[in-house]
């Protein structure tokens, strides 16, 4: 069985409207990445030309010149091994390298079985951070939890105010201070509400300034030590939110937010709204740091737990249901 044709067949076991959201949402990337190694894969032969042609396509999708050297070196390697001759061979052999990437290391949550788990979300201002916590917040009352937030960003201006209106959307309390008040008292006073209500998860949102970089690392090693204090082995995750229109400059920020906080995962928002979806990529191989959701659009069910197979599949859907037609 063919590659394409396994990763269908993986793909259709999930429910229909998780697979059409990957598409839509993917839409763009998958028209501007696929759609320019059509010229790739329709080459004569498999030569140093179609190499390099394709590592131009990769990097012009913000996969990062690392993640894309090395694609393309296994990619040489599995060619080599396979003796394959005919380029158009190499598209579901790409597909293989790409969900093996994205799939190094997991992307589940991790959830405290015993107990609150308290995630920490992390994140400049504007990447959609408190539109993240909302519907995160929705996904997981969906699933039957109990959900408490914690406004612990008293620094911007109608931060506060901004998660009350999601926590009334989707019928959830949040803890609150008054701006200017110390982040980590009002992280610690929404895990004793949560505990003292029987609370199953605690969103904590966060600053996110990054104009005094100092400021920003003391202040989420203070809010770290204080949960960690509270819970044992808490944060159980701490998510950065990245906006994946802003390309490598999401990857410069994913760096400044994992030297002040160990990262567990990220999550990326607008990916419905740009063409450069490799992102996910580069974030998955040069940081360590697994992409767990996936912003596909505006409604509150549009974040999605990340998949790479479904990933892949909405990149290469047309080649996948060319194949399984013509079978």
């Amino acid at each position: 069985m063919s590659f394409f044709k396994r990763l269908k067949e993986s793909v259709s076991r999930t429910k229909e409207s998780v697979t059409q959201k990957f598409k839509s949402g993917l839409e763009k990337t998958s028209a501007s990445l696929v759609g320019a190694m059509d010229s790739v894969f329709s080459r004569s032969k498999i030569d140093e030309d179609l190499y390099e042609e394709l590592e131009d396509i990769l990097i012009g999708a913000d996969v990062g010149v690392n993640t894309t050297m090395e694609i393309v070196d296994r990619l040489r390697a599995e060619v080599k091994e396979r003796k394959l001759k005919n380029p158009e061979e190499l598209k579901p052999l790409l597909s293989e390298i790409l969900v093996e990437i994205l799939k190094d290391g997991g992307s589940g949550m991790n959830l405290n079985p015993d107990g609150l788990t308290v995630i920490l979300i992390v994140g400049v201002n504007g990447v959609g951070k408190t539109t993240t916590i909302g519907k995160l917040a929705h996904h997981y009352r969906e699933e039957g939890k109990k959900v408490l937030l914690a406004a612990g960003d008293t620094f911007r201006a109608g931060a506060i105010e901004q998660l009350e209106i999601w926590g009334d959307r989707v019928g959830v309390d949040v803890v609150r201070h008054q701006a200017g008040s110390d982040p980590a008292a009002v992280i610690f006073d929404g895990i004793q509400a949560a505990r003292a209500r029987g609370v199953d998860i605690l969103l904590c949102d966060t600053a996110g300034r990054l104009q005094n970089k100092v400021n920003l690392m003391e202040e989420l090693k203070k809010v770290h030590r204080v949960i960690g204090r509270e819970v044992p082995d808490a944060p159980h995750e701490t998510l950065l939110v990245l906006d994946a229109t802003t390309g490598q400059n999401a990857m410069q920020q994913a760096k400044i937010f994992d030297e002040a906080t160990n990262l567990s995962g990220i999550v990326l928002t607008k990916m419905d709204g740009t063409a450069k979806g490799g992102i996910a990529l580069a974030i998955r191989r040069e940081l360590k740091v697994p992409v767990k959701w996936i912003g596909l659009g505006e409604k509150t069910d549009d974040l999605q737990p990340f998949d790479a197979e479904q990933f892949v599949h909405a990149l290469f859907v047309e080649d996948i249901e060319k194949e399984s037609k013509e079978e």
